[in-house]
């Protein structure tokens, strides 16, 4: 169900801005909480996020400074087999989850020592419950045979995993349509008024929504909606540019750090960070490094032809961390926003939407509050 509010005004208990892999697991956890929603999206003028990323779900390395947040992203890791099931029951649409494990192939025995040395306090902080493993050249061609000899070694985390971001956006839409939900591709929401018992809505196209409770997962654009609420969100932009090569056999059994093997046999390429502002292109230099770091990791892929390049922007807090918080001044206003809506989307379609479902006060988030970039 597809509607633009054009013509007076529409009710909703929640509506939520933004509509990409963020707002809609949130939206298919505030709808199993029995909660009508309305999902309120720029459409394809956006700058799309979603649409361009690399589908890993990532549990190595992420938490290295806050304890925290390792603890939320291992409890997505484990939650998504159960999101990838009920989507494809409901849809019929296979994710391509696979979690097996991923590696971080390392290319010196310095980079491979630093990361081993992170990890470990990582799994220091978690009281020596974090699997991870320090692997050399011939232990990773045990896994990945095609590896070249480049590489100084790796280390393997048995939690990491990979989907399809493209069919995982798609059955989140048919589930919430499917469910009752309404996206609303009234374009940007330009004002957000705090009223008693709720608040009203006004996109730039002129439609206008009332609601009891809103949601803003806007990505960057909650950098101009959140102070409407009496909330912070000092974002910024981090371009990601990737590869994608043409199919090939199947020679990649677990995703990697820069390189991945679609369920359709491609070859996607990735991990550059870019501090350009709001550009999203590409660029032939950034390109080219990206390829000579995957050759050296796959030579097979020297004579693998290259099909599309895109560029995306990160949505980056000042530390990276997500931020989960709710108004005070303005009760009902939620701010979600974070750089990992893969890894982090059965997180938010389960104990995130919980939490927003019932209104309540969780000392478990207050870490993630933006408050911490003023203290």
């Amino acid at each position: 169900m597809t509607k633009t509010a054009t013509q007076g005004s529409r009710s909703a208990d929640v509506c939520l801005i933004g509509g990409g892999l963020v707002g809609m697991a949130i939206a298919l956890g505030l709808q199993r909480n029995g909660l009508r929603v309305t999902v309120i999206d720029e459409g394809d003028v956006a700058l799309r996020a979603s649409r361009g990323n690399f589908g890993l779900i990532w549990v190595q390395g992420k938490g290295d400074t806050l304890p925290e947040y390792a603890e939320i992203t291992r409890l997505s890791a484990r939650l998504w087999p159960s999101l990838a099931a009920s989507l494809k029951h409901s849809t019929g649409v296979d994710v391509q989850l696979q979690q097996r494990g991923g590696l971080y192939l390392c290319l010196t025995e310095q980079e491979l020592d630093a990361r081993a040395r992170m990890l470990e306090k990582i799994r220091a902080a978690a009281g020596g419950n974090y699997p991870y493993e320090k692997l050399d050249l011939n232990q990773v061609r045990e896994k990945i045979p095609e590896v070249g000899d480049a590489v100084a070694g790796a280390t393997w985390c048995p939690e990491d995993g990979h989907v399809n971001p493209l069919l995982l956006l798609r059955a989140m839409m048919e589930r919430f349509n499917a469910q009752g939900g309404v996206m609303d591709n009234a374009g940007c929401v330009e004002t957000i008024e705090h009223r008693s018992g709720g608040f009203r809505l006004r996109a730039r196209s002129g439609g206008i929504w009332n609601c009891a409770r809103i949601v803003l997962c806007a990505g960057l654009g909650n950098r101009e909606l959140a102070p409407q609420v009496g909330l912070s969100a000092p974002l910024s932009p981090n371009r990601g540019q990737v590869l994608v090569g043409e199919r090939v056999r199947p020679f990649l059994n677990y995703p990697t750090g820069h390189v991945r093997q679609t369920g359709e046999g491609s070859v996607q390429i990735g991990d550059s960070k870019e501090d350009v502002g709001f550009d999203s292109g590409t660029t032939t230099e950034v390109m080219a490094k990206i390829a000579h770091r995957a050759v050296k990791l796959f030579p097979l892929l020297r004579d693998v032809k290259l099909v599309r390049a895109w560029g995306a922007l990160r949505v980056m807090t000042p530390d990276g961390y997500p931020i989960y918080q709710t108004s005070t001044t303005c009760p009902g206003a939620y701010l979600v926003t974070c750089h990992s809506g893969v890894t982090l989307a059965a997180f938010h379609e389960g104990p995130l939407a919980d939490w927003i479902s019932s209104d309540r006060h969780d000392s478990s988030l207050e870490v993630f509050h933006a408050e911490r970039f003023t203290l």
